[in-house]
C-alpha cells in the first residue's frame, strides 16, 4: 500500500521526498569515521557513518532540522550547532561518535551566531561568535583549561579560518577595513599574538579579497592554501606565514578555481567552475602537472581527496539527481528508498545586457512556445545558478512552465568585476540584467509576455518585490520567499554579519546614505505594484526578519492589493521536507489561480 501511495504522487513531490545525502566529511586521523547530512526521516539531520562496519546512525533529531556539524580530528566526537527554531543563534553541542548524550561543548560561552570553528589534535578549541552587542569575538580553549580565552574582538565581520596541523597557528578571516565582501587574513598564535598579515584590499581601497582554503594537513608544514582574486577571478595560492613566501599557481583555467590539499600535501584537488558547470583536476605541486579527474558534465557541489588517493565528489545535473561518486567508479553513499525522478536538461542563453553578456539557464517543458515562464532569481547575491539538480525549477517544468534563471551582475562564477558590480545601486543593477533576459525570452518566442512570473527566495525574494515595484508592467505576478521587503527595517533587525554586508553594498548605514537605502528598498515602490503578490516568511528569520516583511504586507493591505502571505515557524527557509512541499504547493496554486488561463496550464498543482 505504501508503494502504491508513493507511486500515485506527482513527480515533483517525489523529487522533494526522495532521500538525499551530502558529501561525507571524514575525520582527518580516523578516515573510516564520517559525518553526513540526510533527509531520510523527512527532516535534514546529521548522520554518523562507520565505513569499517557500514553502520550508520542518526546523530541529531530536532523539529526544524540540523545541518551544521563536524568531526574532531580523531573521530571521537561530533560537534553540531544548536539554535532555536531555525534562528541561527545558539551554542555548539557535542556527542560521542558511537552515540551518547549531547552536552554543551563549551558551557562558558553564551549563545551567539556562529563565526567559525577549529578543533586541534591536542584538544585546542577555537570558537568564533557574532552578536549584535559584541561584533565578532574569537575564543580559544586550551587543553585541560576549560575556560575560554578571548583572543580577538572587532565590530566588523570576521571568522575562524583554520588551525594548523600542530595547533600552533590560527588563521582569521577579517574585514576590519570595512569591506565585508573582501576579507584579509591574519595568522596568530593561540594566545592571539600576530605572526603575519596578508591583505590584498589595500586598506579597503582596492576590491580584492582573500579566502582560507586550509593549512597543509601534515606535521611540520606551516603552509596555508588560500584563494585570491589578483587576476580578476578566484584562484588558489600557497602562503607560508612563517617565511612570508607566497606561491601563485599557474593553472591556465578560465573560470573560478578553488582547491584543497591531498592528505599527504603532495598535490591539490582543484575544483574549476566555469559557465555554470564544474570540473575536477589533480595538481601535482612538485611537477606542476595537472591531471583531469573524470566526471560527467554538470555540477560538483563538493569534493574531497581520501588518504588512498581516491577522490569523492557530490555530482548532479539539472536532468539527473545527485550522487556521491568516487574515482574508484563506485557510488560512495547511496541513500535509502527510491531515487528522485529526473527532469529536463538546461540550455544556455547568452544575452547582451547593459553591463556585459549575461548567462541564463533555461529549462523548457514539452511542446512549442511561447510558454508561461517563471524567472527563478537566485539568492546571495554572491551565489550563482548552475547546471545542478533542483526540485523547485523541475516542479514548474512539470506544470508546463519554462524556467529561466539569470546569473545577474553580483553573481559569483563570472569574475570579480561581475560580482562587485552591484555596489551602491543595489537591486537595481541586478534587475537591469533580469529585464534584459526577460526581453530576450519574450522576443525569442520562449516566454508568453502575458504569463510571466518573477520569483525567488532570500535575495531572490528581495529582487522579486523590488522588480514588481520598479518594473510593474513587466510581470504578471510575483512569488517572494523570505525576502528583504523594507530595507531600512531589515538592516536594523538583521544579524550583525549582514549589517556589515549591507554597509559594504550600499556604502553606509541607513542614516549615512538614506537615499541609497530608499532607492533600493521594495517598500519605496509598493504603491506601484500591479501584479498579485505571494509572500512566504519564517517568523524566526535572522537574515530577512519578519517585522520588515509585515511592514510591506501592511502597505499592500492598505491599498487593497491582491496578495497572500504564508508565515511558518522556522528561520531562513525550512529543513523539513513536508514544509518545503507545502510551500511549493502554495506557490503553484497561487500562480495557477492568478495567471491567465490557457489550454496547457492545469487548474491547480498536481
Amino acid at each position: 500500500m505504501v508503494r502504491m501511495e508513493r507511486n500515485a504522487l506527482p513527480d515533483w513531490e517525489k523529487r522533494f521526498r526522495a532521500p538525499r545525502v551530502s558529501l561525507p566529511e571524514w575525520a582527518e586521523d580516523a578516515p573510516a569515521r564520517s559525518l553526513f547530512v540526510s533527509n531520510a526521516t523527512g527532516t535534514f539531520e546529521l548522520y554518523a557513518w562507520d565505513r569499517t562496519t557500514g553502520e550508520q546512525r542518526q546523530v541529531t533529531d530536532r523539529p526544524n532540522g540540523t545541518t551544521d556539524g563536524t568531526l574532531t580530528p580523531d573521530g571521537e566526537w561530533i560537534w553540531w550547532f544548536s539554535d532555536t527554531d531555525g534562528d541561527e543563534f545558539g551554542v555548539w553541542m557535542r556527542q560521542p561518535f558511537t552515540g551518547g548524550a549531547d552536552v554543551p561543548a563549551v558551557p562558558a560561552l553564551a549563545p551567539a551566531y556562529p563565526a567559525g570553528l577549529a578543533i586541534g589534535r591536542d584538544g585546542t578549541l577555537v570558537i568564533g561568535r557574532s552578536t549584535d552587542e559584541e561584533g565578532t569575538t574569537i575564543h580559544v580553549v586550551r587543553p585541560g583549561a576549560g575556560t575560554p580565552e578571548e583572543i580577538y574582538r572587532h565590530s566588523e565581520s570576521a571568522g575562524v579560518g583554520d588551525l594548523s596541523h600542530d595547533g600552533t597557528l590560527l588563521v582569521i578571516e577579517h574585514t576590519e577595513h570595512g569591506d565585508a565582501m573582501h576579507s584579509a587574513l591574519r595568522v596568530v598564535r593561540p594566545d592571539g599574538t600576530t605572526v603575519a598579515e596578508l591583505d590584498d584590499t589595500e586598506g579597503g581601497t582596492k576590491e580584492l579579497g582573500l579566502g582560507v582554503l586550509g593549512f597543509a594537513p601534515v606535521a611540520g608544514d606551516a603552509r596555508l592554501l588560500i584563494g585570491h582574486q589578483r587576476r580578476g577571478r578566484w584562484e588558489p595560492m600557497i602562503w607560508d606565514p612563517l617565511s612570508g613566501e607566497v606561491t601563485e599557481l599557474e593553472l591556465d583555467l578560465p573560470g573560478d578555481v578553488s582547491a584543497e590539499w591531498y592528505p599527504d600535501a603532495s598535490a591539490l584537488l582543484i575544483a574549476h567552475s566555469y559557465r555554470a558547470r564544474d570540473e575536477l583536476w589533480r595538481y601535482d605541486l612538485a611537477t606542476g602537472e595537472r591531471t583531469r579527474i573524470e566526471a560527467p558534465a554538470g555540477s560538483v557541489s563538493g569534493a574531497t581527496a581520501r588518504p588512498d588517493g581516491s577522490v569523492e565528489f557530490l555530482w548532479s545535473s539539472a536532468a539527473q539527481p545527485p550522487q556521491v561518486r568516487s574515482t574508484t567508479g563506485e557510488v560512495v553513499l547511496d541513500p535509502p528508498g527510491e531515487t528522485a525522478p529526473g527532469s529536463v536538461p538546461v540550455e544556455d542563453a547568452w544575452v547582451e545586457g547593459p553591463g556585459g553578456t549575461i548567462h541564463a539557464l533555461v529549462q523548457k517543458p514539452a511542446g512549442e512556445g511561447p510558454f508561461p515562464t517563471i524567472f527563478e532569481v537566485h539568492g546571495g547575491p554572491t551565489h550563482h545558478d548552475t547546471d545542478s539538480f533542483a526540485s523547485q525549477p523541475a516542479a514548474w517544468v512539470d506544470h508546463g512552465f519554462a524556467v529561466v534563471r539569470v546569473n545577474y551582475r553580483g553573481s559569483t562564477g563570472y569574475g570579480r568585476a561581475w560580482t562587485d558590480a552591484l555596489k551602491h545601486r543595489v537591486g537595481l543593477i541586478e534587475l537591469e540584467d533580469v529585464e534584459a533576459v526577460r526581453e530576450w525570452a519574450v522576443g525569442s518566442g520562449l516566454a508568453d509576455p502575458d504569463r510571466l512570473v518573477l520569483s525567488g527566495g532570500s535575495w531572490g525574494g528581495y529582487l522579486t518585490l523590488l522588480g514588481l515595484g520598479t518594473q510593474p508592467e513587466a510581470w504578471t505576478l510575483g512569488l517572494a520567499a523570505v525576502p528583504v521587503a523594507d530595507y531600512v527595517t531589515a538592516y536594523h533587525d538583521e544579524m550583525e554579519a549582514l549589517k556589515s554586508m549591507d554597509r559594504t553594498l550600499l556604502g553606509g548605514t541607513p542614516e549615512e546614505v538614506p537615499e541609497r537605502f530608499e532607492a533600493s528598498s521594495p517598500l519605496t515602490y509598493v504603491d506601484k505594484v500591479q501584479a498579485p503578490v505571494y509572500i512566504s516568511a519564517g517568523v524566526n528569520d535572522p537574515r530577512c526578519p519578519i517585522r520588515q516583511v509585515e511592514n510591506y504586507v501592511r502597505r499592500l493591505e492598505e491599498r487593497g492589493h491582491p496578495h497572500e502571505v504564508y508565515r511558518y515557524d522556522a528561520g531562513h527557509g525550512s529543513l523539513v521536507v513536508e514544509e518545503r512541499i507545502k510551500q511549493v504547493r502554495l506557490e503553484l496554486d497561487f500562480a495557477l489561480r492568478h495567471l491567465p488561463k490557457s489550454p496547457e496550464l492545469p487548474s491547480g498543482p498536481h
